[in-house]
């Protein structure tokens, strides 16, 4: 066995190509090559002091000390460009990310294990879920509709999550998830960014904004796809879900694990004593205590510690869980679902059995490295298990709930799936436990880059990339000519942004179909785990599938 380590960058990183000889036996070059990979994992993974996500940089990129993510030479002339160089002038508030009013984040950290460790498989003789017929085992027939629910189910065009979300462009984001036909979910802490809030006896009565998400989506809905009110500890706290349920006729919502992006508490500087007041007044926990006379006044002469609202950790237990569910539906909600992040192994234990008790609808597990709120930079790098290992765990669990007789629900994969590829990697890898997708980050991306060329074109200003497609919203965006078939003319009102998501989740669906049929797989009840492959001694450990060469052996 030959290997050579190559470092890459400034991450350190760490390349092994290695050639086993043909006169090695099977085994022996497996162990060879599980001994040589343990000697080499000697990469740093976790970015260095200078983020995109804090708009820092370092002072000398191509020479850092890997262990601490420093330049290997710190000098007394530097300014401070680094996170420790923010940190010094701002404190605190150099964890969190830059303008989160504007942007959104994802993990940077380098995991060892991704979903590019899979090699999707591919068949030549036969037909799944069709006619083994050239006129019909083509990959635009192939069926990628799904329902979303147990009890009540919907029917999907495809099957995509879009999670929560509830800043940057969501009108276009939750109007093209009812374009495309799939779920979406509208973000937790709403009610909190409602300026025209009315509540009684604590509870919220009337919520202009809650209503104007929820009609972005409803004036679009073709009779595919649902949207989904997502609520935190303190949502709870403030009868949101009830208020809507009631009020505003919705028909799904979901419970979550956890505060703002993933599990961490959600926290907001607050620049203001009237806004801290106010919060403080809702029932919100605002640090320090604006009510404090003395720290009031010191807060106006400018001493003391900026405000913060800090959102409540979630103290669920079984009992209640059930018992709530139980009384969501009593409401008139007919799915109830729950959202949670990378936690311990033994917590998404759990949440599987309570979901189970209580016949939750669908379970959302979302895995390190993708983001797209306002979590501290350290947390999004930091924090959680990786996708891919994410959804090993729980087939594994779903798995054993399906031997013992248990019911389970329905799951949702998300955590960085951005292409087609990706998404028909997790639907194999959970399969047939794992029927949707989540689509966050990526979704929102196209939501933006379509209200950003819209206004553009309306300015007369089309990005030079794009002026071999035309120079008017129809000709540049493609999806206007499919959805005039639904909408007639009034296709053309639809925004931009929306128009986007429709595309991109376009895109992603006829991807998808041409991975079935390069498998031979023509409805989505057919993709099985060994439709996908791992390529190196990680993956195969974790996800406990089949290497190319142990097929091979498999079939002599």
């Amino acid at each position: 066995m030959e290997g050579r380590i190559t470092k890459i960058s400034n991450r350190q990183k760490v390349s092994v190509a290695f050639s086993v000889s043909r006169g090695i036996c099977g085994k022996l070059a497996k162990y060879l090559a599980l001994q040589f990979e343990r000697e080499v994992l000697i990469m740093v993974y976790s970015p260095s002091l200078g983020s995109s996500i804090t708009n820092t940089r370092m002072r000398t990129p191509d020479h850092l000390s890997p262990f601490s993510g420093m330049c290997a030479v710190c000098t007394y002339q530097c300014t401070g460009m680094c996170e420790i160089g923010l940190s010094a002038l701002r404190g605190s508030e150099a964890i969190y990310p830059y303008q989160t009013d504007v942007n959104q984040f994802a993990s940077e950290k380098d995991y060892p294990l991704d979903f590019s460790h899979l090699n999707i498989n591919g068949r030549v003789f036969g037909a799944f879920g069709c006619p083994a017929d050239p006129s019909a085992a083509t990959f635009p027939k192939a069926d990628i509709n799904s329902t979303f629910g147990l009890l009540h189910p919907v029917p999907l065009l495809a099957p995509i999550v879009l999670p929560a979300m509830a800043k940057l462009n969501w009108r276009d984001y939750f109007a093209g998830a009812a374009l495309a036909g799939v779920v979406v979910v509208i973000g937790e802490d709403v009610v909190a960014k409602d300026k025209e809030l009315q509540s009684r006896g604590g509870k919220v009565c009337s919520s202009p904004l809650l209503k104007e998400m929820v009609g972005a989506f409803r004036k679009h809905h073709r009779g595919y796809g649902d949207i989904v009110l997502q609520a935190n500890y303190d949502d709870e706290y403030l009868g949101v879900l009830d208020y809507a349920i009631g009020s505003l006729g919705v028909e799904s919502v979901e419970l979550k694990f956890g505060q703002a992006a993933k599990g961490i508490q959600g926290m907001g500087r607050v620049e203001k004593l009237e806004d801290a007041l106010r919060f403080k007044r809702m029932g919100y926990l605002v640090n320090p205590d604006p009510e404090d006379p003395a720290i009031a006044e010191d807060y106006e002469k400018g001493i003391g510690p900026v405000f913060e609202k800090i959102g409540k950790l979630p103290m669920w237990d079984r009992a209640g869980l059930v018992a709530r569910v139980r009384q969501l539906r009593q409401l008139g909600a007919k799915r109830v679902c729950f959202k949670t992040g990378p936690f311990d192994p033994a917590d998404l234990r759990e949440i599987l059995r309570i979901a189970s008790e209580a016949r939750v609808d669908l379970v959302t597990f979302d895995g390190a490295g993708g983001g797209s709120g306002n979590s501290p930079s350290k947390m999004m790098n930091e924090w959680g298990i990786p996708t891919i290992e994410l959804e090993s765990v729980i087939y594994d669990m779903l798995s054993n709930m399906k031997s013992r007789g248990l019911a389970i629900p329905q799951v949702a994969v998300a955590g960085g799936i951005a292409m087609e590829d990706q998404v028909f990697k997790v639907l194999a890898l959970g399969a047939p436990h794992v029927p949707l997708v989540g689509i966050g980050r990526a979704a929102m991306a196209a939501a933006m880059v379509g209200k950003q060329v819209g206004e553009m074109v309306s300015e007369g200003n089309v990005p030079r990339e794009f002026r071999r497609f035309g120079e008017t919203t129809g000709e540049l965006f493609s999806g206007y000519r499919e959805l005039r078939a639904f909408y007639g003319e009034k296709a053309m009102e639809i925004p931009c942004g929306a128009v986007a998501v429709y595309s991109y989740l376009g895109r992603i669906s006829a991807g998808l179909r041409q991975l079935m049929a390069l498998n031979r797989k023509f409805t989505l009840q057919e993709i099985r785990r060994r439709d996908v492959v791992p390529l190196t001694p990680i993956a195969a450990s974790v996800t406990g599938l089949l290497t190319y060469s142990e097929l091979a052996a498999e079939e002599e």
